[in-house]
């Protein structure tokens, strides 16, 4: 599709850095765990119309790149990844119910990035005003 994303509305290039951990960042994702989460992590993008750009599954956190179009909020996003992982991986692994009242803390952390640097963004508004 290349740098932009279009939908019926609205043309976009929308990439985020999501991180999130395990209630208490207890080392957990482990074994066959990490494998299984990227299966669904996947899923979830896959429904949900997400790309998925990088995805790194550590011990005690989750590192994903994706893009999605301008439809999803940040926290909506955050919401489909751990909801569904949160469920599915605590169906298959019995031990993440037993040492964790629930699998994902609350929090995480979002960051934009983008091919336009804010000095570009800046600059261009700066230059409409003599238009």
């Amino acid at each position: 599709m290349g740098k932009y994303r279009k939908n019926s509305n609205a043309i976009s290039s929308l990439k985020y850095h999501l991180v999130w951990c395990p209630k208490y960042r207890r080392k957990v994702l482990v074994g066959n765990i990490p494998e299984r989460l990227k299966e669904i992590l996947y899923s979830v993008a896959s429904d949900n119309n997400f790309i998925i750009h990088a995805l790194e599954v550590m011990p005690d956190h989750v590192h994903l790149f994706m893009e999605c179009d301008p439809t999803w909020a940040p926290a909506g996003i955050a919401f489909a990844f751990k909801g569904r992982t949160s469920r599915l991986l605590r169906q298959e692994f019995r031990e993440l119910r037993s040492k964790l009242p629930t699998l994902w803390s609350r929090s995480y952390y979002c960051g934009t990035v983008g091919h336009v640097s804010e000095k570009t963004v800046k600059a261009y508004i700066e230059n409409q005003k003599g238009k």
